[in-house]
């Protein structure tokens, strides 16, 4: 009964497939020589037995060469220690330092990597992968994905995973240089004119205080007056024409869009802004601000219901059931691959990253791993390499017997002819 090696069962389908290969030339070996044998015994029946007789006997000399050299790779042909026979299992050693010496100088040396990668467009056939809903291994990256996503959630303890999540947003925040950063928006919004819907909108909501709050400014106008204005009625007087003032400003400055009073405001933005990147004293106050605001339970409160928030939004989307494709966290990665398909500023900037990370690993970690070669080679016993080889070059081996005998048996007749012929 044929028994697979206990530690190579990956292998069995190659060793099957050299051993039928090996019967195959073995039997044509043996037919040879029956046909040596027949053409010996009718040698003067007819001159085409002589040809055949040739041909038979240079065919075994061709077959049992090559059967020779087939099986010194491997093992002592016969059981009998010829030197420079049995050479895998005898140089395994060799053979894996010269493997690992393949790999360092043809594969994992970083200007081999970059080479090999410089012409390939990573972004865009990660970005196909993943755009097409209806590829069975999109498909099922997606579904991984979003299953391994719902399991973690569900394994992890609540409580702990958010103190984590919380724990470091929070010193994110902390960390956060916020004022210099909150300048360089100031000044980026500027610079597109985002700041003016801002200047537009507070303009009306000063509007609306103004007139939401007009009993009080009258009330507060009238006390403030002195006793002759009172006794004169114009305090009554100034009050309108206070507010008949603030009303027509406001007006006129929404209108027009290059009123005094909206230049004073950018230029006030404009110096926060400069304030804001420049001023140790005004980041010193921001800083202040911001540790105000993180101290505040109200903070840490938001914080806990962002986590709750987020975390159950995410378990939705891997839970969410769909014939094509697993919710929305499907629906997100198709936009991915859709985006790294169609935009070529992303395919660039993902191919260079793509390109420094395996470089850089190449360059880190190549040694290593020609170093894991080499070693796990070097761990095998003779009987494990010799039939990892054969299994996997074993079938072609045994077509160079097959070779042998046929080509070996066309010289014999050619030689025939020859003499004949001389």
């Amino acid at each position: 009964m044929n028994r697979a090696h206990p530690s190579l069962p990956a292998l069995a389908p190659g060793a099957d497939r050299a051993r039928a290969m090996r019967r195959l030339a073995t039997a044509l070996l043996v037919a040879m020589a029956a046909l040596f044998a027949t053409a010996r015994h009718f040698r003067g029946a007819g001159l085409a037995w002589e040809w055949i007789g040739a041909f038979a006997e240079a065919a075994m000399v061709g077959a049992l060469a090559d059967w020779f050299a087939v099986t010194a790779l491997f093992r002592h042909p016969l059981g009998l220690p010829i030197p420079h026979t049995a050479i895998i299992p005898e140089k395994k050693d060799r053979i894996a330092g010269a493997m690992a010496e393949f790999l360092r100088s043809y594969f994992l040396t970083p200007q081999v990597v970059a080479r090999r990668l410089r012409a390939t467009n990573m972004a865009g056939a990660v970005g196909g992968f993943l755009a097409d809903p209806n590829r069975g291994g999109s498909l099922r990256l997606r579904a991984g994905a979003a299953g391994l996503l719902g399991d973690l959630f569900e394994t992890l303890d609540d409580d702990e995973l958010g103190d984590l999540v919380k724990s470091a947003l929070r010193n994110q925040l902390e960390q956060l240089d916020l004022a210099p950063l909150l300048g360089q928006l100031l000044r980026a919004a500027m610079a597109d004119g985002r700041h003016r819907p801002l200047i537009e909108a507070t303009l009306h909501w000063a509007g609306l205080t103004l007139e939401d709050n007009e009993p009080l400014l009258r009330e507060m106008i009238h006390e403030r007056a002195n006793a002759l204005l009172k006794w004169t009625g114009l305090d009554e007087r100034l009050a309108n024409t206070i507010l008949d003032g603030l009303y027509r400003l406001l007006a006129e400055t929404i209108v027009d869009p290059q009123h005094p009073l909206r230049g004073k405001i950018e230029e006030g933005l404009e110096s926060l802004a400069q304030r804001l990147v420049e001023d140790p004293e005004m980041q010193a106050t921001v800083a202040r601000l911001k540790a105000e605001v993180l101290a505040n339970p109200a903070m840490a409160a938001w914080l806990d219901g962002l986590w709750r928030h987020g975390r159950a939004s995410l378990l939705a989307m891997a839970r969410e059931s769909d014939p094509a494709l697993p919710g929305r966290l499907g629906g997100l990665l198709v936009r991915a691959g859709t985006a790294l398909q169609d935009d070529a500023r992303l395919q660039l900037m993902v191919n260079r990253f793509a390109r420094r990370l395996l470089v850089g690993v190449a360059s880190r970690y190549g040694s290593g791993i020609v170093t894991l070669v080499s070693d796990t080679v070097r761990r095998w016993d003779a009987r494990t390499i010799t039939l990892r080889i054969e299994g996997a070059v074993g079938r072609d081996l045994q077509f160079i017997r097959i070779n042998g005998t046929i080509v070996g048996g066309l010289v014999g007749v050619a030689l025939h002819a020859a003499e004949l012929w001389m």
